[in-house]
């Protein structure tokens, strides 16, 4: 304002004093001392903890949070760095400013945590003091992990998943699944069996977790029983073993189902024949001859159950001759379909007949004549369903397609790695009467659920996929990759980071 007005203005300044100790000039402040004179008169970290012992479990990662508590943290992570400082006492006294690991040898039992702290001294004047705070790692068991170690099969809750069909497809997505949610990281043992897989739990509560996890992400009905596994009648204590029973129902993606008069009724006398295009925790099904859809949740399907007509194991494949499309593009749950008329043939029939079928399609935005498609062959199929039997007078069209495909060009890049790879569970796997053929059937299956994740980025939306760093991109592969195959983009591919490889990059950067 002064200077708005011209008028003059003596500027202030702050002078310098001298230390009453060294005599050093200084910026003046309360006790007159400059920063190390101030430290070495007064240390505040003189009442502070800067030795403490903790206590881990070597066996889940879980740290000790008296009195019975285990926190699960990993190494240099920041519940780790929360848990250690909450371990200090005295720190109330202190203003705590900053907090960082400083780097250990992992097998030395040792953490080290540098602090900044400030604390008001002489006369108002505020320090600023930093110290190192080492921890001792004790390793003890938790009560869990030693009752594994005692005896493995000393289970408390079972979760059985069942799912009757004739291959696991189901189970390769629903393994991805619980990868990505760490939704078994509490699993006791984990055993695969023929038609599933049992989860074994310390816990009940940790079992029941796991059942809510699964039943929102596949079609599912549960029942549960228990059993006495011992009573000590003096302090009245009673021990179960509980098993739950998770059926997972047998209609998967891409199969063909007639639906019930009642249940086709109930959904505005839909199909009946139908297409199940997406399985969660609902249903999706899809009519192709009229693209008219519905989605069935878990009580309206176990209200009146059914069983697919034909299941994916049965397609057969056609080449496309011609196509006529007959209506525009829908856009059905963010999936886009054309109802077309195409006339297919059977390639087994080339050079034996010259058998030809018309028929109606929902992938008329997907096929041009030349291209090849999977579906169902109605026409030999010997059809023993009782909902079908329902419908008299119902004429079966003579072939379903299912999808677009591309199995000729995948047999070139057969025995060519993927630049990307999936995790799995760590399981015991079950071999008793298991032969070769039964392990190639496995593969072949394994194989076949890879090529629909490529295939298919609604399939591959919800799990994760990692780059391999053992792939290398060789001059024939590229030239593969530039035809019409079906593959995944780098950038939907996760980095697979190992802790170990970041040690050893650590150990050269300080050599």
């Amino acid at each position: 304002m002064a200077e708005v007005l011209g008028m003059f203005t003596v500027q202030q300044t702050i002078g310098n004093v001298l230390c009453c100790k060294c005599g050093i000039s200084m910026q003046p402040n309360a006790a007159n001392m400059c920063a190390k004179c101030l430290r070495s008169e007064v240390d505040i970290t003189e009442d502070l903890q800067k030795h403490v012992v903790i206590v881990h479990c070597p066996e889940c990662d879980g740290y000790l949070q008296p009195p019975r508590s285990w926190i699960k943290a990993q190494l240099e992570s920041k519940e780790l760095l929360t848990f250690c400082i909450k371990k200090l006492k005295n720190l109330n006294k202190v203003k705590l400013v900053n907090a960082e690991f400083i780097w250990t040898e992992p097998h030395s039992k040792r953490i080290k945590i540098r602090l900044k702290v400030q604390k008001e001294v002489l006369n108002g004047a505020i320090l600023e003091q930093s110290y190192i705070v080492e921890y001792v790692v004790q390793d003890q068991m938790c009560d869990s992990c030693a009752k594994v170690q005692v005896n493995p099969d000393q289970w408390v809750a079972a979760v059985q998943l069942r799912q009757h069909v004739s291959h696991r497809r189901t189970f390769f997505y629903l393994e991805q699944l619980i990868i990505k949610h760490d939704a078994a990281n509490r699993a006791i043992k984990i055993q695969q069996l023929d038609q599933g897989i049992d989860f074994f739990f310390g816990h009940r509560s940790h079992a029941l977790k796991f059942v809510d996890f699964v039943s929102r992400v596949v079609l599912v009905r549960t029942r549960n029983a228990k059993q006495l596994a011992s009573h000590d009648h003096k302090s009245n204590i009673v021990n179960y073993k509980y098993t739950f029973s998770v059926e997972i129902s047998p209609v998967c993606r891409e199969d063909l189902i007639c639906l019930p008069p009642k249940v086709a009724a109930s959904l505005g006398n839909i199909g009946p024949l139908v297409i199940c295009t997406k399985v969660s925790n609902n249903i999706s099904l899809l009519d192709p001859f009229t693209l008219r859809h519905c989605f069935l949740d878990a009580d309206q399907y176990w209200r009146a159950s059914f069983k697919p007509l034909l299941s994916s194991r049965q397609l057969v494949e056609y080449v496309v001759l011609d196509v006529d499309v007959v209506s525009e593009e829908v856009n059905i749950g963010g999936s886009k379909y054309v109802l077309a008329d195409i006339q297919v043939a059977r390639v087994s029939d080339f050079g034996k007949n010259d058998t030809i079928f018309s028929v109606r399609t929902h992938l008329g935005h997907l096929l041009d004549a030349g291209d090849y498609a999977l579906g169902y062959d109605l026409y030999r199929a010997n059809s023993n369903d009782f909902e079908l039997e329902k419908y008299k007078g119902l004429v079966l069209p003579e072939v379903i397609l299912i999808k677009k495909s591309y199995e000729e060009k995948f047999q070139k890049k057969r025995g060519k790695p993927r630049s990307w790879k999936l995790k799995s569970l760590n399981m015991e796997v079950d071999n008793s009467g298991k032969g070769r053929d039964q392990e190639q059937k496995m593969n072949s299956e394994y194989e076949h659920f890879l090529r629909d994740l490529e295939e298919n980025p609604d399939l591959r939306f919800n799990i994760s996929l990692y780059r391999d760093k053992e792939y290398q991109r060789s001059e024939t592969t590229s030239v593969a990759d530039g035809e019409d195959v079906p593959s995944i983009p780098l950038e939907e591919l996760l980095a697979d980071i190992d802790l170990n490889d970041i040690d050893v990059e650590e150990d050269c950067i300080r050599d």
